[in-house]
């Protein structure tokens, strides 16, 4: 590999098997040979088994993300959660420290739970996950994110329209037409709460944040500590109690209607919901949207990304963007969801 070709590779291009054992070993944790890489595209996750038969998940944050003040916002989240005893998986506390440096990373490591992805068209599980996600806000609302930021228009719509729109990432033939679109959208989303709209008496919270059904690991109930983990903090922000509610909902709308109460009937067991709140779920899905499109772009220069995102940046992919944001505007006039 030449100077120029090392100045252009990735960082995560340096995380080879022998730097994640040896970050171990620093620990005083020697593993025995055996690493799994875990699916994650934002960081480099891997479980590693040890020489004295537990299995430790290490989690590699991506360089120039997170600085080391909101990195511990997580953490410190994360162990509220166990100490109120809610199951999240939190980062051990190694050498006096849950977050570590090694061959230029940061990283922690905490323990392994396995489990699968709940059955949310059960009501019972759905139940159960409400009245979690109920405890998870409670500590939340106990005290603010000071460094992490909130999740509003401007961080997850306006910022990234403008970056793709700076960056030159969008196909010259579509680029009018997405930029109306989302600006469209953008001015709909900013006559909510997500757009700091006048008179708004919501709450905002400490949230997990990225809450789809892949970050509830679900064990069976017969064993001990069975039901819901939570796991990946790594998105927590600052925002409204329904962003995570909202992820876990699918299928047509009598379909999200039932799924939704569900997890009322378990949230409202042991917090109060503000349903004036539901009229936000069109409006985070649309920014979820926009985000999702700079967040690709952002990561291109991954390998793993072009990878796994072959269609990304086509003029189908950005014609279809456009046509889901018209889509989403029209869902944001319609009545919220109810349940």
């Amino acid at each position: 590999m030449t100077c120029a070709e090392k100045t252009n590779a990735h960082p995560y291009e340096s995380l080879m098997p022998e730097t994640v054992l040896d970050a171990l070993a620093t620990l005083g944790l020697h593993g025995d040979g055996r690493l799994m890489a875990l699916n994650s595209y934002e960081n480099r996750v891997y479980l590693a088994h040890l020489e004295d038969g537990r299995a430790l998940v290490l989690k590699f944050y991506r360089p120039d993300r997170w600085s080391d003040a909101q990195i511990a916002e997580e953490h410190s989240f994360s162990n509220e959660l166990l100490v109120d005893e809610v199951p999240a998986v939190a980062p051990l506390v190694l050498q006096g420290a849950t977050l570590h440096r090694h061959g230029g990373f940061a990283f922690s490591v905490s323990p392994y739970r396995g489990g699968r992805r709940p059955e949310l068209d059960d009501f019972e599980v759905l139940e159960w996950v409400g009245r979690f996600l109920a405890r998870i806000h409670q500590v939340g609302a106990a005290r603010p994110f000071i460094e992490r930021p909130a999740l509003d228009l401007h961080s997850y719509g306006l910022a990234a329209r403008d970056w793709l729109l700076g960056q030159a990432m969008i196909p010259p033939g579509m680029r009018r037409d997405w930029e109306r679109a989302c600006g469209e959208a953008c001015a709909l989303v900013a006559g909510t709460a997500l757009g700091s709209a006048p008179g708004s008496a919501l709450k905002k919270l400490r949230l997990h944040g990225d809450l789809h059904p892949g970050n509830i690991l679900w064990t069976p109930t017969d064993r001990p500590g069975g039901g819901p983990h939570f796991v990946d903090l790594d998105d927590a922000r600052t925002g409204f109690a329904v962003q995570d509610l909202w992820m876990l909902l699918s299928g047509d709308r009598a379909q999200r209607s039932a799924q939704l109460g569900g997890l009322l009937d378990g949230y409202e067991q042991l917090r109060a919901f503000d349903r004036r709140e539901l009229a936000l779920i069109e409006p985070l899905r649309t920014l979820r949207q926009i985000h999702y499109s700079a967040w690709l772009a952002r990561r291109w220069s991954d390998p793993i990304f072009p990878i796994n995102f072959p269609w990304f940046g086509s003029d189908d992919y950005w014609r279809e963007q456009v046509r889901m944001l018209q889509a989403q505007c029209e869902a944001m006039a319609l009545e919220p969801l109810r349940a």
